[in-house]
């Protein structure tokens, strides 16, 4: 297809990696547990389409995150694919059942506020912090790549407007504990341009280079796409995606889906900006997948694309 037609533009990157979450934080949002080996089919079919980085699963606990209880399952099957496969562990335990099946790279899961620190792990901001700290520093020691995910960045449904100076200490603890990547977490959507661009210069006036960061912008409000192509212009070259729009938040009810890869892909490829993805693939994975979910694919792009065909 001819269309998106390109026009770069020389201030943006050109070339951004696009780190994949909808066969974690988008199929644990479900409300029934997917098949193992539909979830497997799916990691295969997004590794494929060309991402490079796929989040496999989660090593929280069932209890608390029912539909990825098949991690000792899942990853097996999908270990051997030639991308990278990060995983969630909440703990030391969920850090010991990562190394046991030969994870490479984990993701730890903080907060910027209070509040959803106690919904989300029982414990405050800095008791969470704390509890992190031996995981990543033993990961560390393993060899593997750590990522750390901060919630609520741009605002909470229970605190309301988040300080960027609260966001920026939590992100500064977590990037002086190990992380090699940060991923600034809109969770409830309500981002916009300004404030991202704002955010984004307190944090490398206090030291946390742009090169460390990435975004995960969810589409409550409809400004994912704006808020991305503001952190593009500051710099940002890694963008949190979940292909259909897959995923919410299972402890922020107002959170709706996650950015769509495919989304993100049409406008990075009518800028130019390199991600190695073949969005006809990427469109084509997501129409199976919403087949196997019973729904149709929420992202714009799956539905104008699946439709004319």
């Amino acid at each position: 297809m001819s269309l998106p037609m390109t026009v770069p533009d020389p201030a943006l990157p050109t070339k951004v990696r696009i780190h994949e979450v909808g066969a974690r934080d988008g199929l644990q949002n479900e409300k029934a547990a997917v098949p193992t080996e539909v979830k497997a089919e799916f990691v295969r079919r997004l590794a494929a389409a060309g991402l490079s980085t796929v989040e496999a699963t989660s090593f929280v606990h069932p209890k608390w995150v029912p539909q990825l209880a098949d991690a000792e399952d899942l990853f097996p099957l999908v270990r051997d694919l030639p991308v990278r496969l990060p995983v969630l562990v909440p703990n030391e335990r969920g850090l010991d059942r990562a190394l046991a099946l030969g994870a490479r790279e984990i993701a730890v899961f903080a907060s910027a506020t209070e509040s959803f620190a106690k919904a989300n792990l029982n414990r405050t901001v800095d008791e969470a912090l704390a509890l992190f700290a031996p995981t990543v520093t033993r990961a560390i020691e393993a060899g593997l790549k750590v990522r750390g995910y901060l919630s609520m960045c741009f605002g909470d449904p229970w605190e309301g407007a988040v300080p960027v100076e609260q966001v920026v200490r939590v992100t500064k603890a977590l990037a002086d504990m190990g992380c090699d990547e940060l991923s600034l977490g809109d969770t409830i959507g309500v981002a916009t341009p300004g404030h991202v661009t704002r955010l984004l210069q307190e944090l490398n006036e206090a030291g946390v280079p742009t090169s460390r960061i990435a975004v995960h912008f969810h589409d409550t409000y409809g400004q994912a796409l704006s808020n991305t192509l503001a952190a593009l212009r500051h710099g940002v070259t890694t963008v949190d995606a979940s292909a259909g729009g897959l995923g919410g938040c299972p402890y922020a009810k107002s959170a709706t889906g996650n950015l769509a890869t495919e989304d993100l892909v049409w406008m990075l490829d009518g800028l130019g900006i390199e991600t190695g993805v073949d969005l006809a693939a990427l469109t084509a994975t997501s129409v199976w997948m919403a087949e196997q979910l019973g729904r149709p694919s929420p992202s714009r792009t799956v539905r104008a694309l699946s439709h004319k065909e």
